[in-house]
């Protein structure tokens, strides 16, 4: 009987810290597209992961003093219904999964014809090389300050921002844990990531990639700021104050 409880309250528990878990804010839409498919992907992995410790549980109390097990037998109804199960289920998470993943404001690929940002929206180009990232503004001429951490891209919040990246030689990665932003930089072909990011702020980009002996030396850092500060800091990159 103890070892009754003691699975059945090790088991509520396990749901409910998993119910209580509260998710990472999202500070921008593409982080808030990838945490609401994870939600839903939650919604449907809880009660399998309960029914399927149940049945474990139950089978190793009932018979665990069973010492002359009968070979099991065939049920083709019990064959067919988890096989139609594992199907609706596989099917639910490929539908959710498509449905973030076709979104252009998660990640994109093509020519720069497909990029066509608004007045206000922001394009930069970054560019992998062994071991750094050179980030670049075309539509300003205006290229990102480095330091000892990667260079610094300022960007506007609630602001759509398309960010091309490539590379020079090998594979990197541009990732922005998050801001939910990461995508390969392939060299000769570029990819392309878009986002709104709502909270101001600094946010830590690095190389997602193993690439060499300084891997760990390409950091980069996205910088958050409003309209009327973003303007000023333009500005006074054109005109080479800064």
């Amino acid at each position: 009987m103890n070892t009754k409880r003691l699975a059945l309250a090790s088991l509520c528990s396990a749901v409910l810290v998993t119910l209580l878990a509260q998710p990472a804010a999202a500070q921008s839409v593409s982080a808030e597209l990838i945490y609401g498919l994870n939600e839903k992907l939650l919604v449907i992995a809880i009660p399998i992961t309960l029914l399927v410790e149940g049945i474990l549980i139950y089978a190793v109390l009932k018979f665990r003093n069973n010492d002359e097990p009968k070979p099991t037998k065939e049920n083709r109804r019990l064959e067919i219904t988890w096989t139609l199960a594992t199907a609706v289920i596989l099917l639910f998470v490929g539908v959710a999964s498509y449905g973030v993943m076709a979104q252009d404001t998660v990640e994109f690929t093509g020519g720069e014809e497909e990029i066509a940002p608004d007045e206000n929206d922001v394009l930069v180009e970054a560019n992998a090389y062994q071991w750094g990232w050179n980030m670049h503004y075309p539509e300003q001429d205006i290229w990102a300050n480095g330091t000892g951490a990667g260079p610094t891209v300022v960007v506007p919040a609630n602001q759509d921002v398309y960010i091309q990246v490539a590379s020079d030689d090998v594979i990197h990665g541009f990732h922005v844990p998050e801001l939910g932003l990461k995508t390969d930089a392939i060299p000769g072909q570029p990819n392309y990531l878009k986002t709104n990011i709502s909270e101001t702020g600094s946010y830590q980009g690095y190389c997602s990639e193993y690439c060499g002996l300084a891997h760990s030396n390409m950091y980069f850092t996205i910088e958050v700021v409003d309209q009327a500060e973003y303007d000023q800091w333009v500005a006074e990159q054109s005109s080479g104050d800064a």
